[in-house]
């Protein structure tokens, strides 16, 4: 399973931006989809998940402010980040958990994508 993010970019405090990353390969498939990020210097957190059926769960710190949704069509999970803060300065990772073709589960994470929030 290969995942694919984008949309990360310098934004000012207060703007938006909008994380999206696709997931391609051989798989039956997508159960979980989630972000995580992790800023310099800190471990890596998890941001928002969403599950196979729309359930949603957020980081306390992003409650709010950011929305995690997903196109099963395109097996694709998005992030909505509005009303950004310097604290969301990070490098964000998609993680998804898959179904293979074999039924075995698959975590993959993506590659990163940075995102910059300036005062």
């Amino acid at each position: 399973v290969q995942l694919q993010a984008s949309g990360g970019g310098l934004v000012q405090a207060g703007g938006s931006l909008r994380l999206s990353c696709t997931a391609s390969g051989s798989f039956s498939s997508v159960n979980r989809m989630a972000w995580y990020r992790q800023a310099p210097g800190k471990q890596r957190e998890h941001v928002a998940t969403i599950t196979s059926g729309g359930s949603t769960n957020y980081a306390g710190s992003v409650k709010g402010r950011f929305t995690i949704s997903r196109d099963n069509a395109k097996n694709t999970v998005y992030l909505q980040m509005n009303g950004m803060e310097l604290e969301d300065t990070g490098t964000y990772y998609c993680n998804i958990e898959a179904i293979l073709s074999s039924g075995q589960l698959s975590y993959s994470w993506g590659p990163g994508t940075l995102v910059t929030v300036s005062s």
